[in-house]
């Protein structure tokens, strides 16, 4: 049996790198955290040049009709270069949500619009699995109503927006209802959240129930991983490079044992996590026993594990790490905001604890 890559995933991993090697730097990170949005658009539009919106739509509905493994990988290379791309609810828990017999209707208008461009889709689904005392959503005769905070891609006025009341999804269409949607402050300035207002907005009904919506979050989960694993890959990489070209008492830091202990034992944390984030992503298709499980051990380890290296590999820069010259920080919050997105670890553990019956 082989556990490798296809050669196709490798040439779509290599593709993908390439694009965001040339697109993204630390400059156009300060931009970002600046407020302007020329960098994400830029980086929004090779996505949709590439045809990665549509990687997990069918092929007969526009798209490349490939898997959760294929959409971690892109996802690994978002998370190593912190690029501002719309990805884990426009591209990959969208396309999941509506890809389904029971909502053939729904998938046939707004999948092969998200595979061209000529839409986006945003998920807020936060108040499913945890919420302020404050917010929440409600729905009556139909119309939905409420606060939901922590909307996933909605920073660029979706056209529609996914959402979960109790154990139903509804989509919303923006553009004929009273919907206001901010951006929320958070600690990373190279991904945006959202808060969304619903004033009694029409909701069609996605069919599906508890089941969908704990398979998108699964799956988002899992993507989530992939990129805390590229943004752990990309702080270990500075860490190791900047020891080998810091000098202390005429020699680089990188030759004194505690510096090749920490970085060694980044290493040897973090290898490991992405075996167990491929096998999650393909769980996710292939092996629907273990699809819950295997995403809640993704999701809540890489929280920790990212966790880790950002702490560690900032200490092996000393005080440059945290100078905005090196941009070092830009990955530590995006680290710090990814591993709670969904759900964080104490979370997540609670649930992987639960589906075994603890």
């Amino acid at each position: 049996m082989e556990f490798a890559l296809s050669e196709e995933q490798e040439l779509l991993v290599d593709s993908v790198s390439k694009m965001l090697s040339s697109s993204c730097n630390v400059d156009e990170l300060r931009s970002q955290a600046s407020g302007e949005k020329t960098f994400s658009n830029k980086i929004n539009k090779e996505f949709l040049e590439m045809g990665l919106n549509g990687l997990l739509v069918p092929e007969k509905l526009g798209g490349s009709g490939l898997g959760i493994l294929e959409a971690s990988l892109i996802a690994e290379q978002i998370g190593k270069f912190a690029a501002p791309a719309i990805w884990v609810g426009n591209s990959v828990m969208t396309p999941i949500c509506l890809n389904n017999d029971e909502n053939k209707d729904l998938a046939e208008e707004w999948l092969p619009r998200i595979a061209d461009g000529s839409c986006t889709s945003g998920v807020a689904i936060n108040e499913y699995i945890s919420k302020r005392e404050d917010n929440g959503l409600t729905i009556d005769n139909g119309k939905i109503s409420g606060i939901s905070i922590f909307a996933i891609d909605s920073e660029t006025n979706p056209d529609i927006v996914i959402t979960a009341i109790q154990d139903e999804l509804y989509l919303v269409e923006t553009a004929n209802e009273k919907i206001e949607i901010s951006n929320l402050p958070t600690i990373d300035s190279t991904r945006v959240m959202s808060e969304i207002v619903f004033h009694s907005c029409d909701a069609h009904k996605i069919n599906g129930g508890k089941d969908l919506i704990e398979k998108i979050i699964d799956a988002g989960r899992v993507v989530l991983s992939a990129d805390l694993l590229g943004a752990s890959q990309n702080m270990l990489d500075k860490a190791v490079e900047y020891s080998l070209e810091r000098k202390q008492f005429n020699r680089i830091i990188g030759s004194f044992q505690a510096v090749k202990h920490m970085c060694a034992e980044m290493a040897a944390d973090l290898e490991p996590c992405r075996s167990l984030v491929w096998y999650a992503s393909y769980a996710q298709s292939n092996i629907p026993k273990e699809a819950h499980l295997t995403a809640c051990h993704a999701k809540a380890h890489l929280s920790e594990v990212a966790h880790d290296i950002a702490r560690t590999a900032t200490q092996v820069h000393g005080g440059m790490g945290f100078t905005d010259l090196l941009g070092l920080h830009y990955w530590f919050k995006r680290i710090g905001l990814t591993r709670q997105i969904l759900g964080g670890p104490e979370i997540v553990r609670k649930e992987a604890a639960v589906s075994q019956g603890f």
